[in-house]
């Protein structure tokens, strides 16, 4: 079996093992340390095959991270069927837990607005709220634009003032 193998990898190249296929589609294998016709020694590798094979369409989440451990060699051995499920689940028991955690600490933030223990907020700041005419159309005497969305004419300069000395 052994002189088969070697003798297909002379004849076609890098062979590769396949170790598994996550719940993507994504196709995972492993490349022994081989060498070339030419005497050249190629080290081991781990690749993966992309359902989608064009760079553009690729996302970061398109590969579990227990495959992407992996990949990246931060684990001997490839996960199992049952360990990415049982990861799942505990991923989804944390969001959960934070959902809920989440909700006990608005209820005890508005019981302790209601008691007066906590001042309520008076404003939303929105960028540069600071201004008096924040989201107002009409001009006035206070810049109200930032240098991303400025307008020629937004602003008015203030009048002549009479000063009396």
């Amino acid at each position: 079996m052994i002189k088969i193998r070697d003798l297909l990898r002379k004849t076609f190249g890098l062979v590769k093992h396949h170790v598994g296929t996550d719940s993507f589609g994504n196709k995972y294998y492993s490349v022994p340390e081989q060498k070339t016709w030419t005497g050249q020694t190629i080290r081991a590798k781990r690749i993966v095959e992309a359902v989608n094979s064009k760079e553009y369409e690729y996302q970061g989440e398109s590969i579990p991270s227990e495959w992407d451990a992996w990949i990246r060699g931060r684990r001997k051995d490839p996960p199992t069927l049952e360990e990415i499920q049982k990861n799942e689940q505990y991923r989804k028991t944390i969001k959960l837990r934070a959902m809920e955690a989440e909700e006990r600490e608005t209820l005890l933030q508005d019981q302790a607005y209601e008691e007066g223990l906590i001042a309520r907020p008076r404003t939303q700041i929105q960028g540069h709220a600071s201004s008096p005419n924040f989201q107002q159309t009409v001009p006035s005497e206070h810049p109200s634009s930032t240098a991303n969305i400025f307008q020629p004419g937004s602003w008015t300069p203030p009048g002549p003032q009479n000063k009396e000395t």
